[in-house]
Protein backbone atom coordinates (compact mmCIF):
# COMPACT_ATOMS: atom_id res chain seq x y z
CA UNK A 1 0.00 0.00 0.00
CA UNK A 2 1.65 3.50 -0.88
CA UNK A 3 2.11 5.80 2.22
CA UNK A 4 1.70 9.27 2.27
CA UNK A 5 4.67 10.82 4.93
CA UNK A 6 4.73 7.14 6.85
CA UNK A 7 1.27 6.95 6.66
CA UNK A 8 -1.28 5.31 4.89
CA UNK A 9 -4.24 7.10 2.58
CA UNK A 10 -6.44 8.85 5.09
CA UNK A 11 -9.57 6.53 3.02
CA UNK A 12 -7.39 3.48 4.42
CA UNK A 13 -8.66 4.32 7.62
CA UNK A 14 -12.37 4.24 6.60
CA UNK A 15 -12.06 0.67 4.86
CA UNK A 16 -11.21 1.34 1.36
CA UNK A 17 -7.89 0.04 -0.21
CA UNK A 18 -5.75 1.09 -3.33
CA UNK A 19 -6.95 -0.68 -6.41
CA UNK A 20 -3.09 -0.81 -7.07
CA UNK A 21 0.08 -0.35 -4.65
CA UNK A 22 1.11 2.25 -7.41
CA UNK A 23 -1.41 4.52 -6.74
CA UNK A 24 -3.58 6.30 -4.97
CA UNK A 25 -6.24 7.37 -7.02
CA UNK A 26 -8.41 4.45 -7.27
CA UNK A 27 -9.94 2.74 -4.49
CA UNK A 28 -12.02 -0.11 -4.57
CA UNK A 29 -14.96 -0.63 -2.07
CA UNK A 30 -14.74 -4.06 -0.26
CA UNK A 31 -18.03 -6.34 -0.97
CA UNK A 32 -19.04 -7.25 2.55
CA UNK A 33 -19.55 -3.32 3.05
CA UNK A 34 -21.43 -3.08 -0.10
CA UNK A 35 -23.39 -6.11 0.60
CA UNK A 36 -24.20 -4.73 3.89
CA UNK A 37 -25.17 -1.31 2.64
CA UNK A 38 -27.59 -3.35 0.33
CA UNK A 39 -28.66 -5.03 2.78
CA UNK A 40 -29.47 -2.20 5.18
CA UNK A 41 -31.24 -0.37 2.42
CA UNK A 42 -33.32 -3.62 1.24
CA UNK A 43 -34.50 -4.02 4.72
CA UNK A 44 -36.07 -0.40 4.92
CA UNK A 45 -37.70 -1.39 2.53
CA UNK A 46 -39.28 -4.26 3.54
CA UNK A 47 -39.85 -2.76 7.39
CA UNK A 48 -41.96 -0.20 5.34
CA UNK A 49 -44.05 -2.74 3.51
CA UNK A 50 -44.35 -4.76 7.04
CA UNK A 51 -45.20 -1.85 8.43
CA UNK A 52 -47.86 -0.45 5.80
CA UNK A 53 -49.48 -4.63 5.77
CA UNK A 54 -49.80 -4.50 9.51
CA UNK A 55 -51.24 -1.09 9.52
CA UNK A 56 -54.03 -2.21 7.02
CA UNK A 57 -55.31 -5.03 8.68
CA UNK A 58 -53.03 -8.01 7.31
CA UNK A 59 -52.94 -9.44 10.50
CA UNK A 60 -56.94 -9.54 11.12
CA UNK A 61 -57.42 -10.26 7.55
CA UNK A 62 -55.79 -13.51 7.85
CA UNK A 63 -59.45 -14.75 9.54
CA UNK A 64 -60.89 -13.53 6.94
CA UNK A 65 -59.04 -14.42 4.11
CA UNK A 66 -58.70 -11.00 3.00
CA UNK A 67 -54.87 -10.97 2.61
CA UNK A 68 -53.37 -13.24 -0.02
CA UNK A 69 -50.18 -12.95 2.07
CA UNK A 70 -49.93 -15.66 4.65
CA UNK A 71 -48.79 -14.29 8.01
CA UNK A 72 -46.67 -17.10 8.81
CA UNK A 73 -44.49 -16.29 5.00
CA UNK A 74 -44.42 -12.66 5.96
CA UNK A 75 -42.82 -13.13 9.24
CA UNK A 76 -40.80 -15.63 8.25
CA UNK A 77 -39.38 -13.47 5.49
CA UNK A 78 -38.81 -11.24 7.97
CA UNK A 79 -37.31 -12.59 10.94
CA UNK A 80 -34.95 -14.99 8.40
CA UNK A 81 -34.23 -11.86 6.80
CA UNK A 82 -32.92 -10.11 10.05
CA UNK A 83 -31.34 -13.13 11.77
CA UNK A 84 -28.93 -13.25 8.47
CA UNK A 85 -28.64 -9.09 8.57
CA UNK A 86 -27.35 -9.62 12.03
CA UNK A 87 -24.95 -12.74 11.55
CA UNK A 88 -23.85 -10.34 8.14
CA UNK A 89 -22.67 -7.67 10.55
CA UNK A 90 -21.08 -10.01 12.72
CA UNK A 91 -19.45 -10.98 9.82
CA UNK A 92 -17.92 -7.95 8.44
CA UNK A 93 -16.57 -7.11 11.94
CA UNK A 94 -14.93 -10.85 12.88
CA UNK A 95 -14.19 -11.85 8.94
CA UNK A 96 -14.99 -15.38 9.21
CA UNK A 97 -16.05 -17.07 6.10
CA UNK A 98 -18.21 -19.52 8.07
CA UNK A 99 -20.42 -16.82 8.55
CA UNK A 100 -20.56 -15.50 5.33
CA UNK A 101 -21.77 -18.68 4.19
CA UNK A 102 -24.03 -18.68 7.18
CA UNK A 103 -25.45 -15.36 5.79
CA UNK A 104 -25.56 -16.28 2.26
CA UNK A 105 -27.76 -19.65 3.34
CA UNK A 106 -29.90 -17.71 5.50
CA UNK A 107 -30.71 -15.63 1.89
CA UNK A 108 -31.73 -17.85 0.09
CA UNK A 109 -35.26 -18.97 1.79
CA UNK A 110 -35.39 -15.16 2.62
CA UNK A 111 -35.47 -14.99 -1.16
CA UNK A 112 -37.93 -18.15 -1.93
CA UNK A 113 -40.03 -16.80 0.89
CA UNK A 114 -39.67 -13.35 -0.80
CA UNK A 115 -40.87 -14.77 -4.65
CA UNK A 116 -43.89 -16.61 -3.12
CA UNK A 117 -44.85 -13.14 -1.61
CA UNK A 118 -43.84 -11.55 -4.88
CA UNK A 119 -46.05 -14.00 -6.94
CA UNK A 120 -49.28 -13.83 -4.33
CA UNK A 121 -49.21 -9.80 -4.75
CA UNK A 122 -49.13 -9.44 -8.41
CA UNK A 123 -52.87 -10.29 -8.82
CA UNK A 124 -53.67 -8.19 -5.97
CA UNK A 125 -51.58 -5.29 -7.49
CA UNK A 126 -53.65 -5.93 -10.79
CA UNK A 127 -57.10 -6.53 -9.55
CA UNK A 128 -56.09 -2.81 -7.91
CA UNK A 129 -54.76 -1.75 -12.01
CA UNK A 130 -57.92 -2.90 -13.56
CA UNK A 131 -60.57 -2.84 -10.53
CA UNK A 132 -62.53 0.89 -10.79
CA UNK A 133 -63.22 2.85 -7.47
CA UNK A 134 -67.22 1.67 -7.00
CA UNK A 135 -66.19 -2.02 -7.38
CA UNK A 136 -63.18 -1.69 -5.05
CA UNK A 137 -66.04 -2.46 -2.06
CA UNK A 138 -65.45 -1.41 2.06
CA UNK A 139 -61.79 -0.73 2.90
CA UNK A 140 -61.83 -4.25 5.18
CA UNK A 141 -62.16 -6.38 1.91
CA UNK A 142 -59.30 -4.47 0.16
CA UNK A 143 -55.92 -6.94 0.77
CA UNK A 144 -53.76 -5.34 3.04
CA UNK A 145 -50.84 -5.78 0.25
CA UNK A 146 -53.04 -3.86 -1.97
CA UNK A 147 -51.43 -0.53 -0.40
CA UNK A 148 -47.95 -1.67 -1.54
CA UNK A 149 -46.24 1.21 -3.32
CA UNK A 150 -44.54 -0.19 -6.80
CA UNK A 151 -42.16 1.35 -6.70
CA UNK A 152 -41.16 0.63 -2.80
CA UNK A 153 -42.02 -3.74 -4.18
CA UNK A 154 -39.39 -3.25 -7.08
CA UNK A 155 -36.70 -1.81 -5.26
CA UNK A 156 -36.80 -3.98 -2.73
CA UNK A 157 -36.88 -6.84 -5.06
CA UNK A 158 -34.06 -5.77 -7.10
CA UNK A 159 -31.92 -4.72 -3.96
CA UNK A 160 -32.85 -8.20 -2.67
CA UNK A 161 -31.03 -9.84 -5.50
CA UNK A 162 -28.39 -7.51 -5.72
CA UNK A 163 -27.47 -7.70 -2.03
CA UNK A 164 -27.41 -12.03 -2.10
CA UNK A 165 -25.53 -11.59 -5.56
CA UNK A 166 -23.00 -9.67 -2.91
CA UNK A 167 -23.01 -11.59 -0.09
CA UNK A 168 -22.42 -14.92 -2.42
CA UNK A 169 -19.60 -13.11 -4.22
CA UNK A 170 -18.05 -12.20 -0.85
CA UNK A 171 -18.27 -15.45 0.78
CA UNK A 172 -16.76 -16.69 -1.83
CA UNK A 173 -13.64 -14.23 -1.21
CA UNK A 174 -14.54 -11.68 -4.54
CA UNK A 175 -13.57 -7.87 -4.39
CA UNK A 176 -12.22 -9.10 0.00
CA UNK A 177 -11.60 -6.02 2.07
Amino acid sequence: MAKLGGFPPPATAAGLSPATPDTDVTWEFPMDIAALITWVVTALGGFYMLGTWIQHGGIRQQRTGGSRLPAPVVFGHFALAAIGLVVWIIYVVADRTALAWTSFGLLLPVALLGFVMLARWIPVHRDRATAGAAAQGPEATVPAERHFPVPVVLAHGLLAVVTLVLVLLSALGVGGS
